[in-house]
């Protein structure tokens, strides 16, 4: 199943917390990605934090992307405090 992902928002240590079409918000770690081509041309936090949604999944300057199945199945879902709580 694909999901495109809505919004992506950079944080700390190479982290995108993202959230998909169908509601679900994850957190994914870029980390093991940088090490490899084309992912070390963002592979600082000043250009890891340009990152944008285009298409459906995340995007780079330089056309660095990667595919939203992956951000997805290599992601873990982010508990809101709402549901801690619980």
């Amino acid at each position: 199943m694909l999901l495109d992902i809505i919004t992506v928002h950079p944080r700390p240590n190479f982290q995108l917390d993202l959230e998909f079409q169908n509601g679900e918000r994850r957190r994914f770690d870029a980390r093991p990605l940088l090490a490899m081509k084309p992912w070390t041309r963002i592979a600082s936090p000043a250009v890891f934090n340009l990152v944008r949604v285009e298409y459906g999944t995340v995007v780079w300057p330089g056309e660095v992307d990667i595919a939203p199945e992956t951000l997805y199945d290599d992601s873990v879902p982010l508990v809101s405090l709402s549901e801690k709580n619980r």
